[in-house]
């Protein structure tokens, strides 16, 4: 893969606005400057790939903005959407500080710019800041408690729960934040997509989205999805919530 000086793209990680969500936001100006000179920008479209599973793990990726999915491919050739990335999140890092190859594939789902910072830099900055390396082992903790979760799911709830779990984690990152009902937001991806998340066929998904209006549940007009009551869409997966 070949980068682009991320100078000539008109940001920088001092005025990135992302930065204060993401773990870099604990560096010093110094360490800042460290880590723009360690990093390289690049504009995505639609349907590319920024990295494949197995790849040599050559540093971390922080998403500027635009979505990414990240996939698992099988012996086969299939694939399952694990999760969505959005701007602010970062991307290798478990492969780096692991010292592994990349277990899995980053594919762009919108338009997007990536940041790429080598891992000769994050090792520089792991060593000068422990901190920073605290940050990024909360946040690996915090991401195999929730796969610990999603495995549970498929195994316990139906394909509806599973659906309207997906659904209120979708809410959660994509609805305004004043949840004011009814609630809208927009589906980040696609119905397809959706089907792989919860281990389940875009057909499947059809029936329960038209299962789940009938009852007044949820509402789809193409990619926007209204919730009238939060509270009866939460009970389709935690029925003793509101007991």
């Amino acid at each position: 893969m070949t980068y682009s000086d991320g100078s000539n793209l008109g940001t920088n990680c001092f005025t990135c606005q992302n930065r204060k969500s993401t773990e870099w936001c604990i560096l010093s100006d110094e360490e800042l400057e460290l880590l723009s000179r360690g990093r390289t920008t690049r504009d995505y479209i639609a349907g590319e790939s920024i990295f494949s599973e197995g790849e040599d793990c050559k540093g971390v990726y922080c998403i500027e903005s635009g979505l990414i999915g990240v996939r698992k491919y099988d012996a086969n050739g299939n694939s399952v959407l694990l999760y969505l990335c959005s701007p602010g999140e970062t991307l290798g890092y478990r492969a780096l500080l692991a010292g592994e190859n990349l277990r899995t594939s980053a594919e762009v789902l919108e338009p997007s710019r990536v940041c790429f910072i080598n891992s000769s830099t994050v090792r520089s900055l792991l060593n000068q800041n422990p901190a920073l390396g605290l940050r990024y082992l909360k946040k690996m903790s915090t991401s195999l408690g929730e796969a610990e979760e999603n495995i549970l799911h498929n195994v316990t709830l139906s394909v509806r729960a599973r659906f309207a779990h997906l659904l209120t984690v979708l809410l959660d990152k994509y609805a305004a934040k004043d949840r004011i009902e009814p609630i809208r937001f927009e589906l980040p991806t696609t119905r397809s997509n959706i089907a792989a998340m919860i281990g389940t066929s875009p057909e499947t998904v059809s029936r329960t989205i038209h299962d789940m209006e009938t009852e007044g549940i949820v509402k789809f007009s193409k990619k926007t999805v209204t919730v009238p009551i939060l509270e009866k869409l939460i009970e389709e997966f935690e029925p003793d919530q509101y007991v």
